[in-house]
């Protein structure tokens, strides 16, 4: 049989064709537009992804024994915030997961609503991503639009609406909503009180791997796929990753760098940082996580390179980054070109180089952007250990974990070994092998993880250098607390 995995991303959707043994048999991608209507904000228009999607559909099972095709479940980008009306319409565009319109509704819920009571009723506190500060921004700026709110989803719930017409969401994906109780895995009242919103606004929860539904019938025609085709619920972007790379049961870790940044813990009990730096989730395999979160990961990468080198050759720039210069690099970059999230949750956070001198050159600036993501990263890591959570190596994955280079530089930065998976899929495998579970394929997540991940190569810290990048780090995290109060001032 055969399982897509369809990966919602903000620049793409990915949609990819699993055989039951885990093979990957086509893998598409079809590109949507990104919005920036103003200054810090950031929209897709959900009709763009479902149009994606179907096209995707199309081709990928295209020269397929279509009748093989069992199931279907997705990863897809957080927070971000769909609104239908009465008539199923979407009522505006979507604001999404790195949009920073919701200061001021983040700044009421951290500090009138209060973090204790977040963390209370959510497990977590407010960040401008956040979807229940979107909602709180329709509710005070768009009044005509929120009086007409009939349905509120998750932009990969949208497409599962319109695959399968299940109003639904999945535990994963809905824990960075701060409408929900991560721990009792159910609605937050309080926090839908605060939000102005009803529970019947809010869509079904399930578990990642449970089914939802099946095709629609008029779907499944313009398909050419079975009305009995599965749709199972899917998870977050990043619980969806970490199924594709096997971070499930207790005390696994993956380093996703994709357009955001994450480190993604898995745990079998429930637990939260006590100063709410880590997000504390629920996973994908049924249990729990914490995952720290950067706004701007492989996103800086691509800054450098196409907007300010103006240029698409990443390997023939780093090639100048020799293994001599990893640790001994003078320039600093904070990676906070959108804000930044983890642990500072500051929307007002800038990119910012430091340490410049007449002889700085264009490879040590783009030595510092690697090396500033990877000390960002290193952050949450921190918190990590903090809560005597022992991380000694983890998976890594996303765009940027194709770079031998800044491999390099995060195993010697973490000082951590890094494991290489055979599929660098990411969401979309992870999808896949959601949708096998919900077919009955697998009995669990954590079986089809064990059967299907393949560790094929590890990248080891070099002690030399891991001491060299342990000093550099304890001067880097003294560079956000020192111009944090600019920040506010040069917006």
């Amino acid at each position: 049989m055969y399982y897509i995995g369809v990966d919602l991303g903000t620049s793409a959707v990915k949609l990819l064709l699993m055989e039951g043994n885990g093979k990957i048999a086509n893998v598409v991608s079809k590109e949507y537009p990104l919005y920036f209507p103003n200054p810090g904000w950031s929209e897709q228009k959900p009709e763009d992804w479902w149009k994606a999607v179907m096209e995707g559909l199309k081709e990928l099972t295209d020269g397929f024994d279509k009748s093989q095709v069992a199931g279907i479940s997705f990863g897809g980008q957080m927070h971000g915030l769909v609104i239908l009306d009465k008539d199923d319409n979407v009522i505006r565009p979507a604001l999404l997961w790195n949009d920073g319109r919701t200061f001021e509704e983040t700044d009421y819920l951290n500090n009138v609503i209060g973090k204790d009571k977040l963390s209370e009723y959510t497990a977590n506190i407010a960040f401008t991503g956040f979807t229940a500060p979107k909602i709180l921004w329709i509710k005070n700026k768009e009044p005509e639009n929120f009086a007409k709110i009939a349905k509120i989803m998750l932009p990969k719930d949208y497409i599962a609406y319109k695959l399968s017409g299940s109003f639904c969401t999945d535990v994963s994906d809905a824990s960075g909503m701060l409408t929900f109780d991560v721990k009792n895995k159910c609605w937050s009242k309080e926090m839908l009180d605060i939000c102005g919103i009803r529970e019947d606004q809010m869509a079904k929860i399930y578990e990642s791997y449970e089914v939802v539904g099946t095709l629609k019938p008029e779907v499944a025609a313009q398909l050419g796929l079975s009305e009995n085709v599965k749709i199972a619920a899917g998870a977050g972007d990043n619980a969806a990753a970490a199924v594709g790379t096997g971070t499930v049961g207790d005390g696994k870790c993956n380093i996703s760098l994709g357009t955001s940044g994450t480190i993604f813990i898995s745990s079998k009990e429930f637990g939260v940082d006590k100063n709410n730096a880590l997000h504390s989730f629920a996973h994908a395999d049924g249990k729990y996580h914490l995952m720290g979160c950067m706004l701007s990961a492989a996103s800086c990468n691509k800054w450098w390179m196409e907007e300010i080198q103006q240029s698409k050759e990443f390997a023939a720039e780093q090639a100048a980054i020799t293994e001599d210069k990893l640790g001994e690099n003078h320039v600093y970059f904070l990676p906070y070109l959108m804000g930044e999230r983890s642990p500072h949750n500051d929307s007002n956070a800038r990119g910012t180089f430091i340490g410049m001198t007449m002889d700085t050159s264009r490879a040590d600036m783009y030595q510092a952007v690697l090396e500033g993501v990877a000390f960002a990263i290193r952050d949450s890591l921190e918190v990590a250990k903090s809560l005597n959570i022992p991380i000694t190596r983890s998976k890594i994955c996303g765009g940027g974990a194709k770079s031998p280079l800044w491999k390099k530089i995060f195993a010697n930065v973490l000082n951590i070994s890094l494991d290489i998976i055979e599929s660098e899929e990411g969401p979309g495998y992870g999808g896949a092998m959601l949708a096998a579970v919900a077919c009955g394929e697998y009995a669990s997540v954590e079986e089809a993880a064990e059967k299907l991940v393949k560790v094929v190569d590890t990248v080891e810290p070099d002690p030399a250098i891991a001491a060299k990048y342990e000093e550099r780090y304890r001067k880097f995290v003294q560079i956000y607390p020192a111009v944090k109060e600019i920040f506010p001032k040069i917006q």
